[in-house]
């Protein structure tokens, strides 16, 4: 392994849609991204299921972005 690798690990691969990705936290234990936490929150929500949500009855429908009427209104 030369110097240059000991210093510079290869980068993880990962999703198209999340290229050149970027995270770190610094001295103050506070997150910093160079992406944007809404566009990280929408390919989760795309992209990952929520296993608290998954034995809800209407929880197909809740990804699809529809939710089941109230009955009661």
């Amino acid at each position: 392994m030369t110097k240059h690798q000991k210093h510079n690990p290869p980068k993880p691969r990962v999703h198209k849609e999340l290229e050149g990705f970027d995270i770190a936290i610094d001295p103050f234990g506070e997150i910093k991204s160079n992406m944007n936490i809404e566009k990280i929150n929408e390919f989760l929500n795309r992209n990952v299921d929520d296993k608290k949500l998954a034995e809800r009855e209407d929880y197909e429908d809740m990804k699809k972005g529809r939710r089941k009427r109230d009955p009661k209104s």
